[in-house]
């Protein structure tokens, strides 16, 4: 069985797309797509009700989310323009997952899971793992089940250095500035509502669960 539960549908690859056990699609409606996503209206049967109800979706390409963190602790954040809020915030590194190696196979160039978040980190914020490092997977969460069946994978890289030559920035981004940040000051910027997408609240999240950071105010 695959691991990302990935779905093929025509000659396009939906990749990770959620798990419809129970579930029955009755009849489903595109609207409109493009290479990052597709909108549909879906006529579906669900484990709990009979009668079939009609939901607009967005289905969404999947994303890695990273957290980067120093050798003395710190967290890197990126300083990027978000062209849907018209606001720059500081937030984690992350990016669409394209083609995955070993499911698709478009003829299109396939990187793994890990791959990918290795290369946003150095795209995005400039680093790379030390040679000591390890990239630690923390799962995954649904970013808008409401409307979208996007998922986010969360990683940890840990500990992370300076490249010593920096990638090529994606010309469809606008990233302004990455800084190191201590997790007190993580803390205090989502107390003040300073940190407030949900890619960085939710690995956040995931990192504070299991003990691997600590947010608890002093």
């Amino acid at each position: 069985m695959n691991p990302y539960n990935v779905c093929r549908r025509g000659k396009r690859s939906l990749q990770f797309r959620v798990k419809q056990s129970g579930w029955k699609t009755i009849s489903s409606e595109r609207h409109f797509g493009n290479a990052h996503l597709e909108v549909v209206t879906d006529h579906v049967q669900t484990p709990a009700r009979t009668t079939p109800r009609s939901w607009t979706i967005v289905h969404r390409k999947a994303a890695v989310i990273i957290a980067p963190m120093t050798r003395d602790g710190k967290m890197l954040l990126i300083h990027q323009e978000r062209i849907p809020i018209r606001e720059a915030i500081w937030e984690v590194p992350s990016g669409q997952i394209d083609v995955v190696a070993g499911i698709d196979d478009t003829g299109q160039s396939a990187e793994t899971i890990e791959q990918v978040a290795l290369r946003e980190l150095r795209e995005e914020a400039g680093y790379q793992l030390a040679p000591d490092g390890e990239l630690i997977p923390l799962g995954f969460y649904f970013s808008s089940p409401g409307f979208t069946d996007e998922r986010g994978y969360l990683f940890l890289a840990r500990p992370v250095e300076r490249c010593r030559e920096q990638s090529a920035a994606d010309e469809g981004e606008s990233i302004l500035d990455c800084r190191e940040f201590s997790i007190e000051e993580v803390r205090r910027m989502i107390a003040k509502n300073e940190i407030r997408d949900a890619n960085t609240l939710s690995v956040c999240a995931r990192l504070c669960a299991p003990g691997l950071i600590s947010v608890a105010g002093h």
